[in-house]
């Protein structure tokens, strides 16, 4: 579901369940990557999808079915990821090899930088036409307020808007745009270039950059 792996200096987690869409059994796995992770002496973290998918975001099969009656506690708790990452002691590099939609456009969005495959794959928020109905929570906006520009933002959700590679390159939701074949090493140079820091300044300065953010996130208050 999860494998982790070093490269000097970085840890990488492969994310590999299919659509790597976020169920019960998928977000305890991450959180146990991540806390292996920070356990670990790596200076950076990459978060890398597999196939077509970096991740489809929310699994809505599973919260109908099996997650129902904690599906309040679940959203709760895939924020509580998001609010993670933002706060996480080392930085950490998003490589989006495919598609990333919904609530895995938001765990994108949660680390420090993102690289994209510019020749397949979208980065999409498309709540507004999902079915279900399922709103933003106020956590989630503030999440992707506080990374996309106002006016990205404001389409990106209003519209549900699927942006390519480059498309998502020139409206500043990723940093890079490369072919599949160089994404992986791309993401491991951009995040070994951040890291180096002690972790102590890092957490620290993270957690007061993000603290409204992370405030509106551990919030049980839904939109």
């Amino acid at each position: 579901m999860i494998s982790s792996s070093h490269e000097d200096g970085v840890v990488i987690l492969e994310m590999d369940d299919g659509e790597n869409r976020l169920n019960g059994n998928f977000v305890e796995a991450f959180a146990a990557a991540l806390d292996a992770a920070e356990g670990s002496c790596a200076t950076a973290l990459v978060c890398i999808g597999s196939g077509r998918f970096y991740s489809t975001g929310l699994d809505l099969e599973w919260l109908s079915g099996e997650g129902r009656r904690a599906a309040e506690d679940f959203v709760f708790h895939v924020q509580e990821i998001y609010a993670r990452l933002l706060e996480f002691p080392i930085p950490t590099v998003a490589a989006l090899n495919g598609h990333a939609f919904a609530g895995g456009a938001m765990l994108a969005l949660a680390h420090d930088a993102r690289l994209m495959r510019s020749d397949r794959g979208y980065f999409c928020l498309p709540e507004i036409d999902l079915a279900t109905g399922r709103p933003l929570t106020p956590g989630m906006i503030e999440l992707i307020r506080s990374r996309l520009a106002p006016q990205v933002c404001h389409e990106a959700i209003l519209t549900g808007r699927r942006y390519g590679g480059d498309e998502a390159l020139s409206c500043g939701i990723v940093e890079s745009a490369c072919s599949a074949s160089t994404l992986r090493d791309a993401a491991i140079r951009r995040a070994r270039g951040l890291g180096g820091h002690p972790r102590k300044n890092v957490k620290r300065i993270k957690t007061q950059l993000s603290e409204r953010v992370c405030k509106a996130l551990r919030s049980r208050e839904h939109g």
